[in-house]
C-alpha cells in the first residue's frame, strides 16, 4: 500500500512517525521518573516538562522535514519527471541541474543519461529517416521496373496481406480503376482471390523446404469470377512470405478458338473449290482448249490441290505440336470451378484426388461450368458434385449429380454449343 503514495507523502509519514516515536519516549521517561519520586506534588511540574518537550519535539521534526522535503524529496520527483517526460516524449531542452544541487552528483548524472537519451534518439531518427529514404527510392524503382511488365505481380507476407502490387496486378485481381473494389496495402489477398487454391500452394511450397521451389496453380477472383493463371514463389524460407505472378486466361480459350475457326474456314473456302476445279479440268472433252493451255492448266489444278493438302495436314501436325500444356493440381481444378458456379448461384461439391493434370485448366474449368448450367437449366437437381480420380495412367473427370437423365443427342447439343458468348460453334 505505501508503494502507491508519492515520495513526499511518504517522506512525510516517516517524520510523523518519528516525531510520534520521540513523544511517546519523553512521556514515558517522565512518567517513570515521576513514579521513582514518589511526590504528588511534582505532578504539575512533569506535566508542564512532558508539554513543553512535545512541543519542541513537533517542532524540531517539523523543521528537519521541511528541510528534507524542500531539498531532497521535492527535487528527487521534480528529476524523476523530467526524466520521464524525456523519455516518452521529444523534449530537447536541458535539464536545469540547479534543482537538485544538494543532492550531490545525482543530477549531473541525470542530465548526462538525459543528453546520452537524446543523442541516440536523434541518431536513431536520423537512421529511420536514412532507411526510409533508401526504401522509397526502392520501391519507386520496383513500380518503374514492374509498371512495364505485363504480367501481374503481387507481394505477400507470410499471413496473405498485400505488401506491394504493379497496376496489372490490380486490373487482373478486380481492383482496379471500375473493378468494384479499393486497392490498398495490408489488405489480406483473400479480399480479392478465393484462398483455397493460394492456401494450398503455400503448404507445398513450405513443405518443400526449397526456396527456389515454384508451383504452378488456378485461382479465381472473387468479383467477375476471372480464371487465373498463377505461379508462386516463397521469399527466403517463406516466413518472410512470397510473389505471385498471375496471367488472366479467361479470354484464352475464345481467341484460341476464333483463330481455329478462322483457319477451319479457310481451309473449307480453299478445298472445295480446288476440288471442283480438278474435276472440271478432268472432264474437259479433248480439244476444248489447246494442248499447251490444257496441260498448263492442269499442272496449276493440281499443284493447287497439293498446296491445300499440305495446308490442311501442317494444320493437323500443328495441333499435335501444340505448346506443352501446363500441370494443374485437381484440387485447383475442383476450387475454380466451385468459384466459378458459385458466382452463378450453383452449388456443387468436389471429391478429389491428389492428382497432377497435364491440361489446359481454364478450358476444362469452362466446359464443366457450362455443361453443369446446361444440367441445371434442363431440370430440377440436387447433389451436383465433381469427382476427379486415378484411372489407369490418367485421371477420370466425372459429373454427377441426383435428377433428371440426359440422353446422348441431348449431350452432343450441349457439346456443339459455344462454350461462351464469345466463342465460335465448337467443332
Amino acid at each position: 500500500m505505501l508503494a502507491r503514495l508519492s515520495l513526499r507523502l511518504r517522506v512525510l509519514l516517516i517524520f510523523a512517525g518519528l516525531a510520534a516515536a520521540v513523544i511517546g519516549a519523553v512521556c514515558v521517561g517522565l512518567w517513570l521518573g515521576y513514579a521513582r519520586l514518589e511526590d504528588p506534588s511534582a505532578a504539575q511540574g512533569f506535566v508542564q516538562a512532558g508539554v513543553l518537550a512535545g512541543f519542541a519535539t513537533l517542532g524540531l521534526v517539523a523543521g528537519v522535514w521541511y528541510l528534507f522535503d524542500l531539498n531532497v524529496a521535492k527535487p528527487i520527483e521534480t528529476l524523476s519527471g523530467a526524466l520521464r517526460a524525456r523519455a516518452h516524449s521529444d523534449v530537447s531542452a536541458d535539464l536545469d541541474a540547479a534543482i537538485a544541487r544538494y543532492l550531490g552528483d545525482l543530477a549531473p548524472a541525470a542530465q548526462a543519461a538525459a543528453q546520452s537519451l537524446a543523442e541516440t534518439r536523434s541518431a536513431l531518427a536520423e537512421a529511420v529517416a536514412r532507411e526510409t529514404l533508401q526504401l522509397g527510392s526502392e520501391k519507386a524503382r520496383l513500380e518503374a521496373l514492374l509498371s512495364d511488365v505485363p504480367a501481374g505481380v503481387i507481394l505477400c507476407s507470410a499471413d496473405h496481406a498485400l505488401v506491394f502490387y504493379n497496376s496489372p496486378a490490380a486490373d487482373v485481381i478486380g481492383a482496379g480503376r471500375g473493378g468494384g473494389l479499393e486497392a490498398g496495402l495490408d489488405r489480406k489477398l483473400f479480399d480479392y482471390l478465393h484462398a483455397a487454391p493460394l492456401r494450398h500452394a503455400y503448404d507445398r511450397l513450405l513443405a518443400t523446404a526449397d526456396p527456389d521451389a515454384v508451383s504452378d496453380l488456378l485461382c479465381t477472383t472473387v468479383a467477375g469470377a476471372r480464371v487465373l493463371a498463377a505461379r508462386m514463389r516463397l521469399l527466403g524460407d517463406g516466413a518472410a512470405g512470397y510473389v505471385l505472378t498471375l496471367r488472366d486466361i479467361t479470354g484464352d480459350m475464345a481467341q484460341e478458338a476464333a483463330r481455329e475457326a478462322m483457319l477451319e474456314g479457310a481451309l473449307d473456302s480453299l478445298r472445295r473449290p480446288s476440288a471442283t476445279l480438278a474435276t472440271l479440268v478432268e472432264v474437259l472433252p479433248e480439244g476444248a482448249l489447246p494442248a499447251p493451255m490444257q496441260a498448263a492448266l492442269k499442272d496449276e489444278v493440281a499443284r493447287l490441290s497439293q498446296a491445300v493438302t499440305q495446308f490442311g495436314m501442317a494444320r493437323e501436325a500443328g495441333q499435335g505440336e501444340a505448346t506443352v500444356l501446363p500441370q494443374t493440381r485437381a484440387s485447383d481444378l475442383a476450387e475454380g470451378l466451385v468459384a466459378r458456379l458459385a458466382s452463378l448461384g450453383i452449388e456443387a461439391k468436389v471429391q478429389t484426388a491428389d492428382l497432377l493434370l497435364r491440361c489446359n485448366g481454364f478450358e476444362v474449368i469452362t466446359l464443366l461450368s457450362a455443361l453443369s448450367q446446361a444440367v441445371v437449366a434442363n431440370g430440377p437437381i440436387t447433389d451436383l458434385q465433381l469427382t476427379i480420380e486415378e484411372e489407369d495412367s490418367g485421371a477420370a473427370i466425372r459429373l454427377s449429380w441426383r435428377g433428371g437423365r440426359v440422353g446422348v443427342g441431348l449431350l452432343d447439343r450441349w457439346l456443339a454449343k459455344p462454350l461462351s458468348p464469345d466463342a465460335p460453334t465448337a467443332r
